[in-house]
């Protein structure tokens, strides 16, 4: 079995177009599914797509490659972002999202067991579980000599746990390079602002008092998110605080947190589709 792995290289306008498909697509699967947290998925969407067309190594063909690069969906109720990107990438029919059954329930809130979904790394959901999982992943591949990347998709909200801090501190002491940390900075958690709930700021700067490093970007500009996503050498573990809008691209759920768990309906979804030019 071959063990050698490509990232692709997709233009920044062809990303820019696959985010707006994956939107509409994240959109209309929420109205049918009747599946929440549509801000939370929307917010995140610009990150996925620069991973999973542009820098993760992975070949659908053959998702258990030990040489794959490895994500992780830390803020798990993201799920059906992450289903529809799967599903484009490859790794599944997207028909089997529409089964009677929804595949079996494979397609609910958050991801399933990585034996029952190809694509799927971890079973998250419980917020600050994913991150430290994504620790483990990363020492073993230094442990083993592999070369893969693991990257690890948090919400703000998420940073409130403890167990992402203690798993910072671990990753820093061990040296995990190798570890991406991204933060979908979108000002929300379920039921306040972010930072009206807890002191995250400043979170950059915490993440580099637990010995990594850290840079804020731009959530929504692909070309900033490829530019530190893609392959660099470094010291420490890198963790990226991505300022995103929840909700985005669609005018009536930006920033509106209504949207973590209203389901849109029939004249919703089509009025979301037209804004995002995919009508």
């Amino acid at each position: 079995m071959s063990t050698s792995l490509k990232a692709r290289t997709t233009p920044v306008a062809e990303l820019q177009a696959i985010a707006a498909e994956l939107r509409g697509k994240i959109i209309s699967y929420s109205h049918y599914a009747k599946l929440p947290h549509l801000g939370s998925c929307l917010s995140c969407v610009d990150i996925l797509t620069a991973l999973y067309f542009s820098v993760l190594r992975l070949d659908p063909a053959n998702p258990r490659n030990p040489a794959r690069d490895r994500f992780i969906l830390s803020k798990g109720h993201a799920a059906p972002a992450l289903f529809q990107v799967l599903a484009m990438r490859g790794f599944y029919p997207e028909i089997d999202m529409f089964k009677p059954d929804h595949g079996d329930g494979l397609f609910g809130e958050h991801p399933p067991t990585p034996e029952h979904l190809a694509g799927v790394e971890a079973a998250t959901g419980s917020l600050g579980h994913g991150f430290p999982m994504g620790c483990g992943m990363a020492l073993g591949g230094k442990i083993k000599k592999q070369h893969y990347r693991v990257f690890a998709l948090l919400s703000d909200g998420e940073c409130n746990e403890g167990s992402i801090w203690e798993a910072a501190m671990f990753a820093s002491a061990k040296g995990l390079t190798n570890l991406t940390a991204i933060v979908d900075f979108n000002k929300w958690q379920a039921t306040d602002r972010s930072e009206e709930v807890l002191a995250l700021s400043p979170l950059a700067e915490k993440w580099r008092a637990f010995g990594w490093d850290a840079v804020e970007i731009d959530g929504h500009d692909m070309e900033a998110l490829l530019a530190h996503l893609t392959p660099q050498s470094r010291v420490k573990p890198l963790a990226i605080v991505a300022h995103t809008v929840k909700g985005k691209g669609v005018s009536f759920m930006e920033d509106d947190n209504n949207w973590h768990y209203r389901i849109p309906n029939e004249q919703e979804v089509a009025k979301a589709k037209k804004e995002l030019g995919i009508a």
